[in-house]
């Protein structure tokens, strides 16, 4: 009877160490997760999502990756620009694994990689450009550090998607240039414009004159005009000259009558 006990006993206890053994090696990975399987130390394979199963004490899982789109915030601290400007630039990359067998066995640690590689060709890209290509070509720039920095890892099984710069941090004595430099250009434009404008409003007076030149009706008009357009002032007094042939009396009381600001003296304004 104790014998039939002990075996029992020895029995659920062999039954306990299979369940737990069993059980161990039971591993629930989520959608984007990936692992790599070492057997005895040599590669097996790549296993996920959902439940996966590792011998214990054969099977040791490597290391697990995200599938999913990473990113990656990272700046240059005072790089030269082609034409000797310190420069801090600020860029994000975005970047994912298309292929888990090579970034597990290529590299020993792919995220720190692929960040040195984006740090360093930051700042080759950075000396081969000028300050004014830096800041006003950015999305090109973007690109080309995009392809750059996805040439290098494409052999670590990585997938640059993206690459964009953030900001361009220049010295403060170099943004004060900047800003007077731009407000002179400013001034610039303003002083063409308007000699662009007196310059049409010259030609066009000297088209006007040349009408009035051929018609003294038109200028005669026209000074009277002006004459209306002056004496609309109730305080001005206007001395309207006698040498114009076309003041009559009856037209200079008409125009003094309406506007009470023009008047032609008593005397004058009747033909001689």
């Amino acid at each position: 009877m104790l014998d039939q006990t002990t075996l029992t006993i020895a029995l659920l206890f062999i039954l306990f160490i299979i369940i737990v053994f069993v059980l161990s090696g039971i591993k629930v990975l989520r959608e984007w997760d990936r692992v790599a399987i070492l057997r005895l130390g040599k590669y097996s394979g790549i296993k996920g999502p959902g439940i996966i199963f590792v011998v214990p004490m054969i099977d040791k899982i490597a290391m697990k990756v995200s599938v999913r789109l990473l990113t990656y915030a990272f700046k240059t601290e005072r790089s030269l620009t082609k034409d000797n400007v310190p420069v801090v630039v600020d860029a994000v990359m975005y970047f994912k694994i298309i292929d888990v067998e090579k970034a597990i066995l290529s590299v020993e640690r792919y995220t720190v990689a692929v960040e040195l590689a984006a740090q360093t060709t930051l700042r080759e890209t950075i000396g081969k450009v000028t300050l004014d290509e830096l800041l006003s070509e950015r999305d090109t720039i973007a690109q080309h550090l995009q392809e750059l920095i996805d040439e290098k890892t494409e052999h670590w099984g990585v997938k640059v998607t993206s690459v964009e710069i953030r900001d361009v941090v220049i010295p403060a004595a170099l943004q004060d240039a900047m800003s007077r430099e731009a407000q002179a250009e400013r001034e610039r434009r303003a002083r063409v414009t308007l000699a662009q404008a007196e310059l049409e409003a010259s030609e066009a007076m000297l088209k006007a004159a040349k009408t009035y030149e051929q018609s003294s009706v038109g200028l005669t008009l026209r000074t009277w005009n002006i004459m209306q357009e002056i004496s609309k002032n109730a305080n001005l007094i206007i001395m309207v000259p006698t040498s114009i042939p076309e003041v009559g009396s009856a037209t200079a009381a008409a125009i003094s009558a309406g506007t009470g600001g023009l008047k032609v003296p008593k005397n004058k304004g009747s033909p001689q």
